[in-house]
This record gives C-alpha cells, sequence and structure tokens, in this order.
C-alpha cells in the first residue's frame, strides 16, 4: 500500500523514488514494449484558431504514459531508442519528454488513475456530438477546480476553450505560453511568467511544464506566494498528482487517448488537495 501522505519534493525526487522501487518495482526491472508518437491537428467548427500537437507515449504493461512535444522536434529514431529499453534506462534519457513519458508511464503502472499519487479522483465524463462541445466540457471541468472567488488567473499554457470559459465565468486571466502572439480575441499572450503582471490570484498550468522543466519552479512560486496552482494535465497525468498538498491545489487529469482524438466519450479524472 501506498502512503496517500508521501509527497516529493521534486520532480527530481520523484523520478529517484521510482528507479529505485520506493513505489513499487525497481524501474530497471521493466521495460517499454511500445512508444509511439501521436501527432494530429484541429480546429474546431466556429473556432479562428488551428492547433498542431505531438505526443510521445510510451507503454509499460497495461500502463501508457505520455508526454508533449513542441511539433517537429521528435523522430522515429526517438522512439527506437525507447522500445525494449528498461524504466531506469529511460529515465536517464537524454531527452526530457522521454523520461517524463516514462515516469508517467511507470506511476500509471503502479498507480493508476483513479487513484494516482495515492488519492481518489472523480472520473468526469467528456461527451458531445462535434469536438468543440468535447473541448469545452473539458473546459468546463478544468476551470470547476479552482477555487470560488478567485479573481484573476496566470493561465500557462494557451487553450482557446480554457480561456473561453474563463471569459463566460467572467474570470479575468493573464495569458502566457512559450509561443507568444495573441489570444483568439487579440489579447496578447505574455512569453514568460516574468514577463507577465504580478497582480494574479491563481495558477491554471499546462502539464507540459514537466517537459520544459519549469513546472517545479512554479511550483515553489505559487507556494511562496500562497496561491492555488490548479493543473489541466494530458502531459504527465499520473505524475502530477502526486504534489497535491505540496503546492498543487487540484490536478485535471486526462490519460492517453485524449478526449480529442475520440468521438465518442472520453474520461478525464479530477484530483483535489485533501482538506
Amino acid at each position: 500500500m501506498i502512503d496517500s501522505a508521501l509527497r516529493p519534493d521534486s520532480v527530481t525526487e520523484l523520478t529517484a523514488w521510482a528507479r529505485t522501487g520506493r513505489l513499487g518495482p525497481e524501474a530497471s526491472t521493466l521495460r517499454a514494449s511500445t512508444a509511439f508518437l501521436t501527432t494530429y491537428g484541429t480546429q474546431h467548427a466556429g473556432r479562428n484558431r488551428a492547433y498542431r500537437n505531438e505526443v510521445l507515449s510510451i507503454r509499460i504493461g497495461a500502463a501508457v504514459g505520455s508526454c508533449g512535444l513542441e511539433p517537429g522536434t521528435a523522430t522515429s529514431e526517438l522512439v527506437d531508442t525507447c522500445v525494449a529499453a528498461t524504466v531506469a534506462e529511460l529515465l536517464d534519457h537524454s531527452v526530457p519528454a522521454v523520461r517524463i513519458a516514462a515516469l508517467d508511464a511507470y506511476l500509471m503502472h503502479v498507480r493508476p488513475h483513479p487513484y494516482a499519487g495515492g488519492r481518489p479522483g472523480t472520473e468526469v465524463v467528456i461527451d458531445g456530438p462535434t469536438s468543440l462541445t468535447k473541448s469545452r466540457r473539458r473546459a468546463g471541468a478544468v476551470v470547476d477546480l479552482l477555487p470560488a472567488g478567485v479573481g484573476k488567473v496566470l493561465v500557462v499554457g494557451v487553450v482557446g476553450s480554457l480561456l473561453a470559459e474563463l471569459r463566460a465565468r467572467a474570470i479575468a486571466y493573464l495569458p502566457c505560453d512559450l509561443a507568444g502572439g495573441v489570444t483568439e480575441w487579440g489579447e496578447p499572450v505574455f512569453e514568460s511568467v516574468e514577463s507577465a503582471p504580478s497582480d494574479f490570484d491563481a495558477l491554471l498550468v499546462t502539464g507540459m511544464t514537466l517537459g520544459n522543466n519549469s513546472f517545479d519552479e512554479l511550483r515553489a512560486s505559487a507556494r511562496h506566494r500562497d496561491l492555488p496552482m490548479v493543473l489541466f494535465a494530458q502531459t504527465g497525468s499520473a505524475v502530477l498528482p502526486w504534489f497535491l498538498g505540496a503546492g498543487v491545489h487540484a490536478v485535471s487529469a486526462e490519460p492517453y487517448p485524449f478526449f480529442s482524438l475520440d468521438g465518442g466519450a472520453s474520461t478525464v479524472v479530477t484530483y483535489r488537495e485533501l482538506p
């Protein structure tokens, strides 16, 4: 039984726990049977913006772990380096996305949803006749995790439906994304947290911050300012619930396959910090 109070100080420490068998089998005893890339583009009917995503996924037993990539950065050779490698080897891989996908797969293997991180989650069915309907419903489930009374949210990782949901609820936001640019509503997107104003009272953060190594820094900042941090995670959906109560207020966890890849009903799992 995994202690539900066990919380790592960093992604590095959580990785060390996986490597040494503190949470289950030692990483050297497990191998990746499959690795694959998912590349897809989307433009919802009624929206004026398209986006393209690329995801690396690794399978261990029945578990699949994933990490988002910057489009065009992955190769078939990268996939080949993952197949049949031990989890220990993948956790030491030179590419951060491989390390996170492997950690995600390992944690899905030892503590799958809806009990990732040793905490019970709530399964939320996301369905609808169109991709936009599903996107809006997922956005609603994510924004529901913000504490009541939030005035302004720093959004790290711009997703149109999330911003639309915040607008519908009259919650102000500061959009932040490495890609920069402007939102669908013509608002400038800050390219770094440092360049954004600091007058926000909550953070809504993508799991892709695991892949670019900014998650621990954002979490430390949220803890220092005593601000709630809510995560929406396709990347590292089984990783991030381990940080509930350690700078993370809530998580919307979405394991592979993601809502936009399936015309039928999808399931996300929401986790909240225990009182």
